[in-house]
């Protein structure tokens, strides 16, 4: 069972929510106007939301099944589940703030600070007590099944979410991603998707 994209991706979003932390906090701009406008905010709520998606859709009732007759390790699933309905709540509330021009910046800076807090301690939950009982309950074929609906439903977005999520990975695992895709996909990668993406400026307001 090959979880590398579940890693990497796991590794993108605690990037990322290193980026919201300083962008909350600069005193050179204003954060309501970074997350309002940068490409960076955009790409990273685009990405939970993919995969909180898939797992919630194609993962956790799997695992349910496989492991219906040990309800101790049904535990975990459950707060799998609330804790992705917590922290897609706070992304939405953070997206309605954001609407309003008048928001309240100490707000805008709680909701953030739980936004990180919650999302860093739901990855190291996953990875401690999920991510085991997923190797030991699936198939290689279930898991394949759940990593295809992932990929699916990243579909057009992938010139823009494929770079962003390899950014700053380890090179064995960028050729591992690279290798499942067909030869025109990868020749795009190299010339375009990722030359574009390195070219972006995506924690910077814009008009």
């Amino acid at each position: 069972m090959d979880l590398t994209g579940m890693y990497a991706m796991h590794h993108a979003l605690r990037r990322e929510l290193e980026h919201i932390a300083r962008v909350t906090v600069r005193i050179d701009d204003d954060p309501r106007r970074i997350l309002r406008t940068a490409i960076g905010w955009q790409l990273f709520t685009r990405s939970v939301r993919i995969h909180h998606s898939a797992e919630d859709d194609m993962l956790w009732p799997v695992l349910r099944r496989q492991l219906a007759d040990r309800p101790d390790d049904l535990v975990p699933l459950e707060a799998m589940e609330a804790e992705h309905a917590a922290i897609d709540q706070l992304i939405a509330t953070v997206d309605e703030l954001l609407a309003d021009p008048d928001a309240d910046q100490v707000r805008l800076g709680d909701l953030t600070d739980s936004l990180v807090t919650g999302l860093r301690g739901h990855l190291e939950h996953e990875e401690d007590a999920v991510i085991p009982l997923t190797r030991r309950a699936l198939t290689t074929a279930q898991w394949a099944a759940f990593d295809q609906v992932h990929t699916q439903r990243v579909g057009a977005d992938a010139p823009r979410l494929l770079p962003w999520l390899l950014e700053e990975a380890d090179p064995r695992i960028t050729a591992r991603m690279l290798a499942t895709l067909p030869e025109p996909a990868r020749t795009a990668y190299d010339t375009q998707w990722q030359p574009a993406h390195a070219a972006l400026d995506r924690w910077r307001s814009r008009a």
